[in-house]
C-alpha cells in the first residue's frame, strides 16, 4: 500500500519535537523560572528565613543576585532580643537552635534593611511572627508601607499568647485564623509555613488553605534536645530547641509530598537541602520551589551551588525545570488517597 503524499510530507519534516526540548546536538538552555501565586522567581532556589539574616550579611560571600529569592528572618512587631547563649549546638547531621526569634522590627526593618533588599534583583519575602493574631496582623500592616516586598511568610510556629499558649501550627483552628485575618490585610501573596509537629500535616494544609494562603512552605523544624551528660543540664539555655539539617531532609521530604496531594495551592519544601540532588526530590515530589537553610552556616554559597548543579541537570537531561516537577512519582504508588 502507498502512502499519500501528506504522509510524506509529514516525514519530512519530521515528528514535532517536545515542548520544553532541541533536537540532539542543538544548544539547550533550560527554563528555570517559576511562578507562585503570581510572583515570578527566575529560579526555584531560596533561602530559609533565620539562616541568611537581611541578606546583606551574605553580600560579600556570594552573588546574591543569583538567587530566586531570600526570605529574611522572622520580623515581629516589636525588636527582641533572643534567648540568651548557649543557642546553637551542632548534633549528627543536622542543628539545633533556640535563637528565639531575635530581631530588629517591623519599622527598623523597612528604615535600616530594605533598601538594601530592594535594589537586589531578587524577589524578596518578609518571615513574619507574633504572639497574638493581632501581632501578625499589626506587623503587616506596618510592612506593607515598605516598598519591595514581593510576599510574606507566616511564621506559625509559636505559641497564642492569649489561647493558653497552644501553639499557632499546632491548631488548625487557629492555623486558619491566623492566616485569614493576614491575608485580610496582607497587600502581597502570603505563604504560610507549617509546622511538622502535628500529627497530620494534611489537615494544616487545607486549613490555612481555606484560610486563604496563597502558597505553603515546609517544613519548619523540628522540636529536639540535647543534654550534657557531665552537668545533666541541656545544652541550650532555652532546654528544646528545632533541629535542622540533613538528618531531617527525608521526614521534610514526606510530608511535602502529603501536603501538595491535599492541597491546590502551590508549595515550597524546605529541610535538609544542601544539593541539587535534595532540591530535585522536593521538585520531583511536587514542590514548586526550594529553600535552603542549615546549609547556609557551613557553606554560604551553597544556595548558588544548587543553582548552579540544577541547570546543569536540566541541561543534561535536556528538559526545563517545571517538567520535572511531581511527574515522576506517582501518588497511589505511594498507598496514599487523594483527599
Amino acid at each position: 500500500m502507498k502512502k499519500s503524499s501528506s504522509a510524506k510530507s509529514k516525514k519530512k519534516r519530521g515528528a514535532p519535537r517536545p515542548v520544553g526540548r532541541k533536537a540532539k546536538g542543538e544548544k539547550f538552555t533550560p527554563d528555570m523560572t517559576v511562578e507562585i501565586a503570581g510572583i515570578r522567581f527566575k529560579n526555584p532556589v531560596l533561602t530559609a528565613s533565620g539562616t541568611f539574616g537581611y541578606g546583606q550579611e551574605f553580600a560579600q560571600l556570594m552573588d546574591l543576585n543569583r538567587l530566586g529569592g531570600i526570605v529574611v528572618k522572622g520580623i515581629s512587631l516589636q525588636p527582641m532580643e533572643g534567648n540568651p547563649p548557649p543557642r546553637i549546638y551542632e548534633t549528627e547531621s543536622g542543628m539545633l537552635n533556640a535563637i528565639g526569634l531575635q530581631n530588629v522590627g517591623a519599622k527598623r526593618f523597612l528604615d535600616d534593611k530594605l533598601p538594601f533588599l530592594r535594589d537586589l534583583d531578587t524577589q524578596v519575602i518578609v518571615n513574619v511572627f507574633g504572639y497574638s493574631t493581632e501581632d501578625y496582623v499589626r506587623t503587616i500592616e506596618i510592612l506593607n508601607q515598605g516598598e519591595g516586598i514581593a510576599a510574606y511568610e507566616l511564621n506559625i510556629s509559636c505559641p497564642n499568647t492569649r489561647s493558653g499558649g497552644m501553639f499557632y501550627g499546632s491548631d488548625p483552628k487557629l492555623t486558619h485564623e491566623v492566616t485569614m485575618a493576614s491575608k485580610k490585610v496582607a497587600r502581597v501573596p502570603l505563604i504560610v509555613k507549617l509546622s511538622p509537629n502535628v500529627t497530620d500535616i494534611t489537615v494544616f494544609a487545607r486549613a490555612a488553605e481555606n484560610g486563604g494562603a496563597d502558597a505553603l512552605s515546609l517544613v519548619n523544624t523540628f522540636v529536639g534536645m540535647s543534654i550534657d551528660i557531665e552537668t545533666g543540664k541541656p545544652r541550650l539555655s532555652h532546654g528544646t530547641g528545632g533541629l535542622s539539617g540533613p538528618a531531617i531532609k527525608p521526614l521534610a521530604l514526606r510530608l511535602v509530598y502529603q501536603a501538595v496531594h491535599a492541597v491546590r495551592i502551590p508549595v515550597m519544601g524546605i529541610g535538609g537541602i544542601s544539593s541539587a540532588e535534595d532540591a530535585l526530590e522536593f521538585l520531583i515530589a511536587g514542590a514548586k520551589a526550594i529553600q535552603i537553610g542549615t546549609a547556609n552556616f557551613y557553606d554560604p554559597r551553597a544556595s548558588e551551588k544548587v543553582i548552579r548543579d540544577l541547570e546543569a541537570y536540566c541541561k543534561r537531561k535536556r528538559v526545563d525545570l517545571n517538567r520535572l516537577r511531581g511527574t515522576h512519582l506517582g501518588f497511589e504508588a505511594a498507598g496514599l488517597k487523594r483527599e
